[in-house]
């Protein structure tokens, strides 16, 4: 799977291209807008991860412009902006997806995959769906399914599940899940991933395969 990262900061740029390198991916980059559309006219990708706030020719622009050219071609939008405008914006000139910074890479390799997956044609039948044990996370509805109960999850209680089943069977220290959920800004003395891991309790049920290990962190079990 060839992808390409239109970012116009290095460290981001950078990091993306390495972590994608290790999971078998070929990555090119490109820092701006215009050397963006150079290289999907000249190369041939299965998705493209789009920064908007790029120098020169915007990423919305640069959106449009692969949509009339690439119509088939997935794009994710990885952006600082969060705001439901853009999003909307973005949305409506094709883009197949919106993450905003600070990201889980874990979440952001899964959702290119899944969305490789089905512009290749391959079967969305449950491709969408991580499974670990009785619980089932569907990554497009960002919902949680335990037997009958069904929960809609919000944003920090989907990445949270999310990046525990990735893990199956290891245990995730609470610093880990700041940094990954709520970004390495975030207060490591808060308790926010406690809150939110009872809240993801009461909505599962009793029975929801979620640890917590003393003294060490949380764990989905397998």
């Amino acid at each position: 799977m060839r992808i390409l990262v239109v970012e116009d900061e290095a460290r981001i740029r950078s990091f993306l291209a390495r972590a994608f390198e290790a999971e078998g991916f070929l990555v090119d980059v490109a820092a701006d807008g215009e050397q963006g559309l150079e290289r999907v006219l000249a190369g041939d990708y299965d998705c493209v991860i789009l920064d908007l706030l790029l120098p020169g020719q915007g990423g919305l622009e640069v959106l449009r412009r692969l949509q009339l050219e690439h119509q088939e071609l997935p794009v994710l939008i990885l952006s600082a902006r969060s705001d439901i405008p853009t999003k909307l914006r973005g949305f409506q000139l094709g883009a197949v997806d919106y993450m905003v910074k600070p990201f889980s890479l874990d979440e952001l390799l899964a959702r290119v995959r899944l969305h490789v997956r089905r512009a290749s044609g391959g079967s969305s039948g449950d491709s969408g769906v991580l499974r670990v044990g009785i619980l089932a996370l569907d990554l497009t509805r960002r919902q949680a399914r335990m037997g009958e109960t069904v929960a809609d999850l919000a944003d920090r209680e989907f990445r949270l599940l999310h990046f525990l089943m990735l893990h199956p069977g290891e245990v995730i220290s609470r610093q880990r899940l700041l940094s990954e959920v709520w970004g390495f800004d975030f207060d490591p003395r808060s308790n926010v991933v406690d809150v939110c891991v009872r809240r993801l309790r009461r909505q599962l049920g009793p029975d929801a395969p979620i640890e917590t290990v003393r003294n060490a962190g949380y764990r989905a079990a397998a």
